[in-house]
């Protein structure tokens, strides 16, 4: 089973190094990782796909609170979801077969961003499971290029995996002491 899991981490250099490095150490596999901003300046949202049985996921979890740089650790698997991939797709398309793949491209709700005489690249924002129909679809024409983005993922409703309260002062002095979230210039950044 595909687990999505959201990480909520320091927005710094070194971060994305060291989660990689901890699915490296022992030995998960990360299907996909999307990396990205979120609404709070300073934290960066790592969402990430692995495979596996529910106590790896578990495991992954525990170890990821374990790393100074990570704020948060949340496991959609197991609530409500919406989730989405991007892909960008060039297929072979002449004059002759144009139109029907733009009628398969407009069935998944996709759409064409680019045309030259001989391709389409085809732009496509879903659900990974209709993301791979489009693509069996559109193999017979020719798939000469594709790029996934990976899954990014959000709970529904009124549950959210952001940290929004603010922290006390004993709590920033910490941080500020020990170097989590400083402003301006890291200590540790070298010349």
């Amino acid at each position: 089973m595909k687990h999505t899991v959201v990480a909520l981490v320091e927005d710094r250099p070194g971060v994305l190094t060291r989660v990689a490095s901890l699915f490296r150490r022992r030995g998960f596999n990360i299907d996909s990782l999307a990396v990205g901003t979120t609404e709070e300046q300073g934290v960066s949202r790592m969402t990430i796909v692995l495979e596996g049985e529910d106590g790896i996921v578990q495991q992954v979890e525990h170890q990821l609170n374990k790393l100074i740089d990570v704020i948060k650790v949340s496991d959609l698997s197991q609530v409500e979801s919406v989730s989405r991939e991007l892909a960008l797709l060039k297929v072979r398309c002449g004059t002759l077969n144009r139109r029907e793949v733009i009628d398969i491209v407009e069935i998944f709700r996709a759409q064409v961003v680019d045309v030259s005489p001989t391709t389409l690249v085809i732009q496509i924002v879903a659900r990974g499971d209709r993301l791979e129909a489009l693509i069996e679809n559109l193999k017979p024409y020719g798939v000469l290029e594709m790029v996934r983005t990976g899954r990014v993922a959000m709970a529904r409703g009124e549950q959210v995996t952001a940290v929004h309260e603010q922290e006390s002062e004993e709590v920033q002095r910490f941080h500020t002491e020990s170097g989590r979230r400083p402003e301006g210039e890291l200590p540790y950044v070298s010349k």
